[in-house]
């Protein structure tokens, strides 16, 4: 369980104060205060601040130990913003949405005014866009040409298929519905109600997180090195971005929806001996569209976000324009299609591979393009702030880049996995019907080969991790100087240090599964278009032993898709559900939800949002009445929330705070892959604001390390020694019993906490409200 104490010391008459905010996997105020007996003193049943009973009047009541530098404890407890219950997995659908909004806040450091920093915000939402159209066109993939267009126009899977007797011309004996237009307008009803899901959640989580206010404060100049967005007084908050986002990518959408019903009719239409009127209708709509399409890009290119101030202004009549004008659209493409014209029958596919494919390329030109901005960016000469370490930037900040690559690969390998999966499903015989697209056959094909090359690193991570097992086992010995220990113990620890090692392997992971994915999804569409026709029937005439790779490929492709899809959701739904399983994955899925949505407005929401600004009101109220000291306390992604609302105080505020962090990833995770806000730069600039900060962690811990910040010029070293973990080797008078490995938990265990945490309050000087006494440092 992560905490984050926020400590102020007593000035004359004043008294102590530790907040708490636990990190990943939430926890209850009862525990984290060590007292069954809690009150909340403000917040709500999402967030709230708590006390022990006994303390809910420690800091303003009659003089006691309190008034001496006694801390009172208090617990923030924010678990309700990412957790729930198990429908809460449902957002795991949303995965590649949140994972290319990561790619938003992985561009390498540079100054925010250059010209590149604009065109990495405008690709990545590009790309963000481009993931929204997949999605609804792989839905329209399954309900317009899959079921309404091949399965019920072809009577024997109509006849297998009852429930769709009705929209089948032979069953229904020529029924209404059995028009192939009226089946895909009605058909669209599926996408549709799928976009207008997305802007519902968008909307409702929008109203709850981007719409918390702030404190409203003048920015702070942004001059020299160690600038970070993190302090800006609107950072954390996106309404208008969102609103805007939002609008165009429920536009998107929709038009989506209109030109996958809209292009077959004009397809009749225009064919030699048809309707002109229609054709002239048609075209108009086909205009109009366009025309739609290129307002919605205007909209996601024109502008990013606005962070310098809180923007409180929407665009009123843009939010609601774009998307009432998109469903105005489709609506009028719907009748359009629904029109009667005699002789019009469902054969073979509607035109998916031409869109699949355009998709396909488009995505994979922004990402080649997004790499040349963001080598270029990595490459800007910078200066760095005092005591500030070497940039450790993960892939040689080409992180954001790869992200994005995995964003788009986890789409299409969505789109295509249950396109398959419903074409196989609606085709028992396998020979009544076309299938899906052949790009999206031949993207599944390409998983088993992915799958190969995954395994294949996985040995070679799994083969350095035994040596370095090894490696550990000496290291153990001498570290607790054990002549003849035992084999087993020091094999314990070994492995435990190795294994929280694996983390720091994770570059690697990214850059081989990303390169990998763009090569293999190169050669998908290659392949798709360069044959017109699926692996296993372009084999036919290849060698016995090609033929039956490629057959093998292709039936696993869709069989892994659907066995991944099935235990995706079982593994979201556990983390919610099981405390043990969400500490394990809830890392992963806490930094993807800590960002702003400021790429994808479908991404799961931002609690950072609703959080940081509790902290900072908490903080600065608190301060500004009792001008008492302020040591703020953080365990695992709770350090993290600790310092983003540390950023945002007032600097004459920050300069009161002491910063206790421990289990933290804020170097080891967000300064390596997120280095224009966590990097070197930055966090010395936060160390030399305020008063001190200290940091602890283990060589066992997967999750937290060090800092890395020597505290020349700006303070002392940040970094304490690595913790032992255990803290006893043996048995000994101190530890009768065995002492167990700790890893991430349960740091205040350790008396380095306590020690550390005496320090600080030591350091602070006692404030009053009325004064702006300049603190001393040593």
């Amino acid at each position: 369980m992560g905490e984050v104490r926020i400590v102020k010391p007593a000035s004359a008459g004043g008294a102590a104060l530790e907040l708490l905010v636990h990190g990943v996997g939430g926890a209850t105020p009862e525990k984290m205060l060590n007292d069954p007996r809690t009150v909340r003193i403000t917040g709500d049943g999402t967030a709230a601040v708590y006390r022990r009973a006994d303390d809910v009047a420690a800091d303003t009541g009659p003089g006691d130990d309190r008034s001496r530098g006694v801390p009172v404890p208090e617990a923030y407890v924010w678990s309700n913003l990412t957790s729930g219950n198990g429908t809460r997995a449902l957002w795991l659908l949303l995965l590649p949405f949140m994972v290319v909004n990561l790619a938003h806040w992985m561009r390498p450091a540079a100054t925010e005014s250059t010209r590149a920093v604009r065109v990495y915000g405008l690709l990545v939402r590009l790309a963000a866009l481009s993931l929204t159209v997949l999605l609804v066109a792989a839905a329209c993939e399954v309900a317009l040409d899959l079921t309404a267009w091949q399965c019920a126009g072809t009577a024997a899977c109509a006849e297998r298929h009852t429930w769709l007797g009705f929209l089948s011309p032979t069953v229904s004996d020529g029924g209404w519905w059995s028009l192939p237009g009226r089946r895909l307008a009605l058909a669209a009803l599926l996408p549709t109600a799928l976009t207008a899901l997305l802007w519902y959640l968008s909307h409702r989580t929008w109203r709850a997180y981007e719409s918390q206010e702030p404190l409203d404060r003048a920015p702070e100049p942004e001059t020299g090195p160690a600038h970070t967005a993190l302090g800006r007084p609107g950072f954390w908050y996106g309404r208008r971005l969102v609103a805007r986002l939002r609008a165009a990518h429920t536009a998107a959408g929709l038009l989506t929806v209109a030109a996958a019903v809209g292009t077959a009719a004009v397809r009749e239409d225009h064919r030699p001996g048809g309707p002109a009127l229609l054709d002239l209708l048609g075209h108009a709509l086909q205009a109009s569209l366009a025309a739609g399409a290129l307002a919605t890009v205007w909209v996601v290119c024109r502008r990013g976000r606005s962070e310098r101030r809180l923007d409180r202004h929407l665009d009123a009549h843009l939010v609601r324009g774009l998307p009432l004008a998109a469903l105005v659209l489709l609506a009028l493409t719907l009748v359009y299609a629904g029109w009667n014209r005699p002789g019009w029958s469902s054969e073979g596919r509607l035109p998916g591979d031409t869109t699949f494919g355009a998709l396909a390329l488009a995505q994979g030109a922004l990402v080649i393009a997004l790499a040349v901005v963001a080598r270029t960016l990595h490459h800007c000469p910078r200066k760095r702030g005092p005591g500030a370490p070497p940039e450790r930037c993960a892939l040689h900040g080409l992180g954001g880049p790869a992200v994005a690559m995995l964003a788009c690969a986890l789409g299409g390998v969505m789109s295509g996995g249950v396109s398959q999966w419903v074409s196989d499903w609606l085709d028992g015989t396998g020979a009544s019907l076309d299938g899906p697209p052949v790009l999206l056959t031949w993207q599944a094909a390409v998983i088993p080969v992915l799958l190969v090359v995954v395994l294949a690193l996985c040995a070679l991570i799994a083969r350095r991790t035994l040596l370095l097992i090894r490696a550990e086992e000496r290291e153990v010995v001498r570290t607790y100087g054990v002549r003849s220990g035992d084999a087993a113990r020091t094999r314990l620890i070994a492995r435990a240090r190795a294994l929280a090692a694996l983390t720091d392997r994770a570059p690697l992971l990214v850059a081989v599964v990303a390169t990998a994915t763009l090569l293999l999804g190169a050669g998908a569409l290659v392949g798709a278009f360069g044959t017109g026709r699926t692996p296993a029937r372009a084999a036919q005439t290849a060698q016995p032993f090609v033929q039956g790779l490629a057959q093998t490929a292709q039936a696993l492709g869709s069989w892994l898709i659907g066995l991944g899809f099935i235990l995706f959701v079982t593994w979201g739904r556990r983390a919610y559900k099981d405390v043990s399983a969400r500490r394990t994955i809830g890392i992963l899925w806490d930094v993807g939800t800590f960002w702003p949505r400021a790429a994808h407005p479908f991404a799961p929401p931002c609690y950072a949002e609703r959080a940081v600004p509790d902290l900072t009101w908490r903080m600065a109220t608190w301060t500004r009445a009792t001008g008492g000291r302020l040591v703020i306390s953080g365990h695992s992604q709770g350090s993290v929330l600790a310092a983003a609302a540390a950023w945002q105080l007032k600097p004459s505020d920050r300069a009161r705070v002491a910063l206790l962090t421990y289990g933290s990833p804020i170097e080891r995770l967000y300064g390596r892959w997120f280095p224009a806000h966590f990097g070197p730069a930055a966090l010395a600039a936060l160390h030399e604001d305020i008063d001190c900060w200290r940091n602890l962690y283990r060589p066992t811990d997967p999750i937290g390390g060090p800092v890395r910040l020597s505290g020349d010029g700006c303070g002392p070293r940040v970094d304490r020694e690595p913790l032992a973990d255990p803290l006893a080797y043996g048995r000994s008078e101190d530890h009768p019993l065995p002492t167990p490995v700790l890893g991430h938990s349960d740091y205040q265990a350790d008396p380095a906490f306590a020690e550390e945490r005496e320090l600080l309050l030591g350091r602070l000087r006692p404030q009053t409200p009325a004064g702006e006494v300049p603190v001393q440092r040593s």
